[in-house]
């Protein structure tokens, strides 16, 4: 099976910025969930700005919405992972 890095450059509201970090201020009222699987010691900035990439990507692939991604997902770059 092949593998392939791919890197995105992502644009957020300042109104998605919120959403996120209250959506990971709940979290750590739950420490057993899912949610902090592979996430230990990261600080809250990256665990809200992964949050949002989630949220972007997940909505984009499920979702399709080319309106969106134009303003959203500002490039991405595909490489062979070694």
């Amino acid at each position: 099976m092949e593998t392939v890095e791919t890197t995105f450059v992502l644009t957020y509201s300042d109104e998605q910025y919120e959403r996120a970090r209250e959506y990971v201020e709940d979290m750590k009222k739950h420490p057993r969930r899912v949610f902090w699987v592979g996430k230990k010691g990261k600080s809250d900035e990256e665990l809200i700005i992964s949050h949002i990439a989630h949220r972007i990507l997940s909505g984009f692939y499920n979702n399709y919405d080319p309106s969106i991604a134009r303003t959203q997902i500002r490039d991405m770059k595909n490489q062979k992972a070694s």
